[in-house]
């Protein structure tokens, strides 16, 4: 008998390291070693740890503490920002807006436009900052401040980091018809991002990232099977992974276990099944929220890899 697979986590702790050594350092109100961990690291890596303070249940009195201490510090205003952010989204929920009540609303709101003042003052001061460029990316999705204005807060913060893969994720997101956009704008963004990154970047998941929001708005079965069967879609996705985590040049940075995840997924619901165990061997136990929240979380990706791995003749 084979031995089992190894049960699937998607906590970020177990992928990166840093993340667990940085919720102790909020859990423990251990400003200096905060700051230390994030000292000299890269914009993506950054960015995941300002996220991942942000989301941090329990901190933000702490994170509100410290900006008020000192209210011109770049990772202090950061990190209460995107605190106030994630707690409006909380408070929002994952629901449709027809299910989201008044109150839900206007708390959301507030939240939004609290850590808009903050990280205002925070891209004047350092406005090659990508991380809280990217976090009011999300604020502008949030406020509904259009596309146009979501446009700008991306090339401001492209002209410093061109190719940063978690404002152009968000970007992405904002071009969908979802929120106020269309395919055509989506598609275009997400290909000449993949186009002009360096061979065995991780850019290129926006092409799959980009066919799994189409993918999803198509309520009809038929449709949507017909959708990921044409040819045109199935080889995108494999040129993009050719170009990402299939290329030799690939490693694994920060956001990686997304990457694959993405890849991944898509790979499976194009048929391309050698090409997605290949993504499971690399994943191990590591997966993300997103995108295996939209079909079936754990058990989706549990799933989806023993079926990769029947077809695709890997293990």
């Amino acid at each position: 008998m084979p031995a089992p697979l190894p049960a699937p986590t998607f906590d970020a702790g177990a992928a990166y390291p840093e993340v667990n050594d940085l919720r102790k350092a909020l859990d423990a109100a251990d400003w200096p070693a905060v700051q230390a961990l994030f000292a000299d690291r890269d914009p993506a890596l950054h960015t995941l740890l300002v996220r991942e303070a942000g989301d941090h249940v329990g901190s933000g009195a702490f994170l509100h503490h410290v900006y008020d201490d000192d209210p011109t510090d770049q990772l202090a205003g950061t990190l209460h920002g995107t605190h106030l952010i994630c707690d409006g989204w909380r408070i929002r929920s994952a629901d449709r807006a027809r299910h989201v009540s008044r109150s839900q609303f206007d708390q959301f709101h507030e939240h939004l436009r609290r850590a808009e003042q903050v990280l205002i003052d925070v891209t004047a001061r350092y406005p090659d900052d990508p991380s809280a460029w990217t976090e009011r990316l999300a604020i502008a999705r949030g406020l509904e401040l259009g596309q146009s204005e979501a446009r700008r807060r991306y090339d401001r913060l492209a002209h410093h980091h061109p190719h940063h893969l978690p404002a152009q994720t968000s970007l992405l997101q904002q071009l969908c018809p979802k929120w106020s956009g269309d395919w055509d704008r989506m598609f275009a963004f997400a290909r000449e991002c993949a186009r002009t990154a360096p061979d065995g970047a991780p850019n290129a998941v926006l092409i799959a990232d980009a066919h799994l929001e189409r993918w999803l708005d198509i309520d009809d079965d038929q449709e949507s099977a017909d959708y990921l069967a044409q040819p045109a879609v199935i080889d995108e996705i494999a040129q993009a992974a050719e170009r990402s985590v299939l290329h030799p040049a690939f490693t694994h940075g920060a956001g990686w276990v997304w990457v694959r995840s993405t890849f991944a997924l898509m790979l499976c619901l194009t048929d391309q099944w050698a090409a997605a165990a290949t993504q499971f061997t690399a994943l191990g136990n590591l997966g993300s929220k997103y995108p295996w929240n939209y079909v079936g979380g754990v058990d989706g990706f549990t799933e989806y890899r023993a079926e990769a791995y029947a077809k695709g003749g890997q293990s």
